[in-house]
């Protein structure tokens, strides 16, 4: 089999680059390990920039979103049990956050996808990327037991932290910059009405809570964990008196309790490898970079990943013009680096630290004071939050 561009994974990196490569009419097809029902249920982000909002509408893609997407057009701060809000649509100009689950965006993507002529090949083991480094490359498979070859012009590894196709790049090119935190996020869905109808991000001195949502009425709760911790050691009586305490008394007042349907512990860490090419190999989303949860920004930055390469392959097979593709990993790593920093620094803002000292501490509270009553640091925090354009 053959064609222009191989896509290793089928999560939102792989499928939107899918989307956006069958509007410019460049063939392409999606090699995934696991079924639809896996990659669809996953549980994972729920907060969506306004660039990928703006991207689904373009695609045809926003039909539920618009019409049970929440906007968000500010965001709150909590520490020492008060909470301050911060304005992002009077700070940015009009612009807003949409909490839909990637869950919800994985349906829309995985909908569409055979109308519009979006090859999907579900269950493919032993995926390898070959050949990337001459004009020839090929991705080799087993589908249902059988060993297969797509040749193809391009390859594009949009298959997680864990894939393929970083594992292919040469050692000796391949440049890794990491941080593991110290702690993980227990989190929990629950069908009850959310705490409050923006989220609520709060900085307590047992640790970091953030109380978010999904629907009108079904909230998902967080609060930092040690690393050791297990999700035996949480029953939901517990949980719940601890995520009052964590938002406070003015932000828990309007807590509505109820039992947990999924619960888990995510670990935290920020990644970056560098280059995003090799070859006709290219990396996007999670195969390149990974951020803390805190600033809402990983599946938002494999969105502006995949968008970055549509355009750059669009332009080789249009004009004949290599200036995208060749400029590729320079540009995407430019906003990856701002997301990283964002949300490093976020994450330093909200959390508790197992080395932190009294003076740390007192830095953090003198630092969201400072926020609290400083327009330009909101702004600061509002144009992050709601998406920095695609340089």
């Amino acid at each position: 089999m053959r064609t222009k561009v191989a896509i290793i994974g089928a999560g939102p990196a792989g499928l939107f680059l899918a989307h956006l490569l069958a509007r410019a009419g460049i063939d392409a097809v999606v090699l995934e390990r696991r079924t639809r029902d896996y990659v669809e249920g996953r549980v994972r982000a729920g907060v969506l920039e306004q660039g990928t909002v703006a991207l689904m509408a373009e695609l045809g893609l926003d039909a539920r979103l618009r019409a049970e997407g929440l906007v968000h057009t500010g965001t709150n701060l909590a520490y020492d049990g008060e909470v301050f809000r911060v304005d992002m649509a009077a700070l940015t100009g009009g612009s807003a956050v949409t909490v839909y689950g990637q869950q919800e965006v994985m349906r829309d993507l995985f909908d569409a996808a055979e109308p519009r002529g979006v090859r999907i090949v579900f269950e493919a083991e032993d995926v390898r990327p070959e050949d990337f480094g001459g004009s020839s490359p090929s991705v080799s498979y087993v589908a249902g037991g059988v060993a297969q070859r797509l040749s193809c012009d391009f390859i594009a590894a949009c298959d997680g932290f864990h894939g393929v196709g970083r594992a292919a790049m040469p050692a000796d090119v391949l440049k890794v910059y990491e941080r593991v935190y110290p702690f993980g996020w227990l989190g929990i869905l629950a069908d009850v009405p959310p705490v409050n109808h923006e989220l609520i991000y709060a900085n307590h001195e047992r640790g970091f809570a953030l109380a978010s949502m999904r629907s009108e009425s079904r909230s998902r709760y967080y609060v930092q964990v040690g690393l050791d911790e297990r999700i035996d050691d949480w029953p939901d009586d517990r949980f719940w008196d601890e995520i009052a305490t964590r938002l406070g008394p003015e932000a828990a007042a309007g807590l509505v309790r109820g039992p947990s349907f999924e619960k888990s512990i995510a670990p935290l860490r920020s990644f970056v490898a560098e280059p995003m090419r090799v070859g006709r190999l290219f990396l996007a989303g999670d195969a390149a970079h990974i951020v803390p949860p805190t600033g809402a920004k990983g599946m938002n930055l494999a969105v502006s990943d995949v968008a970055m390469l549509a355009d750059a392959l669009r332009r080789h097979y249009g004009d004949r013009d290599d200036s995208g593709l060749d400029g590729y990993s320079a540009r995407a790593l430019a906003r990856v680096w701002k997301a990283e920093r964002f949300s490093w620094w976020f994450t330093g803002l909200t959390h508790r630290f197992p080395d932190m000292d009294p003076f740390a501490r007192r830095m953090q509270v003198a630092e969201l004071a400072y926020i609290r009553g400083s327009q330009a640091a909101q702004t600061v925090i509002a144009e992050n939050y709601v998406g920095l354009p695609l340089t």
